[in-house]
């Protein structure tokens, strides 16, 4: 496996500490919101990244975090924590917010097929542990306290910015002055915060009443679970130049070692070519897919065919393409599934080795999608590609199993939709059975052509009538 290592901007060859079992972080969410899209995008990247080192034979202890306190409104350690400001404006009790956003995302990632890591931690959880690692860091020479909080002393390690590749002196030249007047440099960042007396959010801690700083958590979490060192630490590129350095510099300033041998980044997703952003209404949420008539896994089919290092641009025409395009996959691998042909196990074995090659390639997931594609494309239709194609899928997660896609079939054809219907579809149907019941069987047919060009199937059964949506015929697929 070759993945790109962000800490040495290079593609480099996977070595892991242990053969027997690969130790992975990933930065999980901050719940005070829903997760949109962009978010979205990073971890399907991470569960490709997991999925692909289980192909290879290995096991994977995953670690994610919950961070459900710390986070502040500005990166520069300044505004309100997150979940309180949130629960302000709600007026509902912090923990009440994050119990019910987290239980949100994780939903959001089973609707994408990704894997739940092996551990979850929450960070109110695991304030002990945060207080130890602080403390450690302090009696290192690394921290030191103010009147506001404790922070990390940027000048006393030389390799700061080893992951942004920052300059020093010159971001302390070009910083703006802080309100914090008490901090040594201008850079330093906080390691935990001292609570006002009305803050909601706050802790004993041997500074005073207080509540821990937001990078904190990742390095004490990461430590308990993964160790002081690590296979692989992944997040969103946002994370480079502040939470993933600063994570790097508290795990030096506490045991010397960079705790993660590869960092590896997500990039932005843009929509419509321009910045996702809340002013623009422009934050999509899976729900607002759903909305809008798509699949969770319509999206994580768009994002394979761009690589997780690559800017990817979202418009509801290319998730149009997306979802016909897996449409038409779907229909190629019961095709499959029902032929009769045989393939020999030299040419299953060699279309094996390039779809493991192509993931391993830094997650080369559009090369990947085009083997899958060659494969189903063959008129040689035969049960060994279906069953090929199944074995993909457990890498690329988008239901392309014969099992999958019946089950899914299934599934949809059990769900009446006639109270979502609006006045003038409903009194087509009733024109329909009256027409039945006068045996106008032309009448009836031409009603049921009618509605199902609008997308609505009618079945008739031995107690009446089961409404649907209909599956029209793809006749275009997506450009790749």
């Amino acid at each position: 496996m070759d993945f790109y290592n962000t800490l040495n901007r290079t593609k480099e060859e996977f070595k892991p500490i242990n053969d027997e079992e690969i130790r992975v972080y990933s930065c999980g969410p901050t719940v005070y919101n829903y997760a949109h899209i962009g978010n979205l995008r990073t971890y399907i990247f991470m569960d490709l990244l997991t999925k692909t080192i289980r192909a290879n034979g290995s096991k994977v202890k995953h670690v994610m975090n919950i961070t459900d306190v710390g986070h502040l409104t500005s990166d520069a350690d300044e505004g309100e924590d997150k979940m309180v400001k949130a629960a302000k404006a709600t007026n509902k009790d912090p923990y009440e917010i994050a119990e019910f956003y987290t239980n949100v995302f994780l939903r959001d990632l089973k609707s994408l097929n990704i894997r739940e890591p092996d551990i979850i931690s929450k960070a109110t959880e695991h304030i002990p542990e945060m207080i130890e690692y602080v403390q450690q860091i302090i009696d290192n020479g690394y921290g030191y306290e103010t009147s506001t909080g404790v922070y990390f002393d940027v000048s006393k390690l030389p390799s700061y910015g080893i992951l942004s590749k920052k300059n020093l002196e010159g971001e302390k030249a070009g910083a703006r002055i802080t309100i914090d007047d008490e901090k040594r440099n201008p850079l330093d960042f906080a390691l935990w915060k001292k609570a006002p007396e009305n803050h909601i959010m706050k802790w004993e801690s041997p500074w005073g009443i207080s509540y821990p700083g937001w990078h904190i958590e990742c390095s004490a979490m990461s430590r308990k679970y993964l160790g002081e060192e690590f296979d692989i630490h992944m997040g969103g590129i946002d994370h480079i130049p502040i939470h993933h350095e600063n994570e790097i510099a508290q795990s030096m300033g506490h045991n010397g070692k960079i705790p993660a041998r590869y960092w590896m980044h997500g990039e932005f997703l843009s929509v419509d070519n321009g910045k996702m952003s809340k002013s623009l209404g422009n934050t999509y949420t899976l729900d607002d897919l759903k909305e809008k008539g798509f699949d969770a896994l319509d999206y994580r089919f768009l994002c394979l065919n761009a690589n997780y290092r690559n800017k990817m641009n979202f418009t509801f025409k290319s998730l149009e393409g997306a979802k016909k395009g897996l449409n038409r996959l779907r229909e190629e691998v019961k095709k499959h599934a029902q032929g009769s042909n045989v393939t020999s196990n030299e040419e299953i074995e060699n279309y094996r080795k390039v779809f493991l090659e192509a993931m391993n390639d830094d997650l080369d997931s559009p090369k990947a999608m085009s083997i899958l594609w060659e494969i189903a494309r063959t008129p040689n239709k035969s049960k060994q590609y279906a069953d090929l194609i199944a074995e993909f899928d457990t890498v690329l997660g988008i239901d392309v199993s014969l099992e999958k896609i019946l089950k899914r079939e299934n599934k949809e054809e059990s769900i009446d939709i006639r109270d979502t219907l609006d006045i003038k579809t409903k009194n087509l149907i009733a024109e329909r059975e009256v027409a039945r019941s006068h045996k106008d069987w032309k009448r009836a047919d031409a009603i049921r052509e009618a509605l199902k060009e609008k997308g609505i199937e009618i079945v008739d059964m031995k107690d009446g009538i089961q409404i649907k949506k209909s599956q029209p015929q793809v006749d275009i697929e997506m450009e790749r």
